[in-house]
């Protein structure tokens, strides 16, 4: 009896203090921003891929007000697709893995808890069909942006790829579709994950969020959901598609 107290207190203090993080690290939004208060609006897609997430824009968007060096070269680059795909990962690991089959505890675990962090990029990849239609198997959430919104969010994104002589410096081919990896700036680790960087680009664009629950993808599109209103939606069943979970 006494064990199962031991127990139950254990649980109970665990639980607070899991709250207590979630709380602290929370991040208020900009009422002025979002949600949209206006028919100018735009929306982007967040995709979930199980275990990692990735942010979907028009490419005509990346040459827009906030836009910078980075963003219009990649406009330029992907100019074939009318949709890009932007994700966020740990250099090594995130190259090292096109699926789940080649996941490897080392490299994740190194990745995670590196003091200070490991270096991170950038996979952009280009969509020859839109969005739903290319990660038919993916769940997926629209979210509305204000145009001023928006244009932070670029602000952001822009400023997270790191430039080589005025350009972003692209490391190689991309693990699917017609995609680069590209130099990030920003450290990998634990406590900025691929779900947290999507998060912050959209806290950028004035949604509020929490990282605790942004950790894993359900955690994110699930507040995402709730933040825009959305109730969850099935996968849509059609077609070749590009993630490979």
């Amino acid at each position: 009896m006494r064990g199962l107290r031991r127990l139950a207190l254990a649980l109970a203090g665990l639980a607070a203090a899991l709250l207590a993080l979630t709380l602290s690290t929370a991040r208020p939004g900009d009422p002025s921003l979002f949600p949209p208060s206006d028919a100018d609006t735009e929306t982007v897609f967040v995709v979930s891929h199980g275990w990692h997430s990735g942010l979907v824009l028009r490419r005509e968007s990346l040459t827009g007000e906030g836009a910078g060096a980075a963003l219009r070269n990649i406009a330029t680059h992907f100019r074939a697709y009318d949709d890009v795909e932007f994700g966020w990962g740990e250099a090594r690991f995130y190259r090292a893995t096109p699926t789940l089959a080649a996941f490897d505890w080392r490299l994740a675990l190194s990745a995670l808890f590196t003091p200070g962090g490991s270096e991170g990029v950038i996979q952009v990849v280009g969509l020859a069909r839109p969005v739903r239609e290319s990660f038919p198997q993916a769940e997926i959430v629209p979210v509305p942006l204000s145009r001023r919104g928006l244009s932070r969010l670029l602000a952001r994104l822009d400023a997270d790829f790191h430039l080589a002589d005025g350009q972003p410096a692209a490391l190689g081919p991309g693990l699917y579709g017609p995609s680069l990896f590209y130099a990030g700036e920003g450290r990998f680790s634990y406590s900025n994950v691929c779900n947290h960087w999507a998060a912050g680009l959209l806290n950028a664009a004035g949604l509020p969020i929490t990282p605790v629950l942004d950790t894993h993808p359900a955690g994110l599109l699930a507040e995402l959901r709730w933040r825009t209103g959305l109730p969850r939606a099935a996968a849509f069943e059609a077609g070749p598609h590009l993630s490979k979970p």
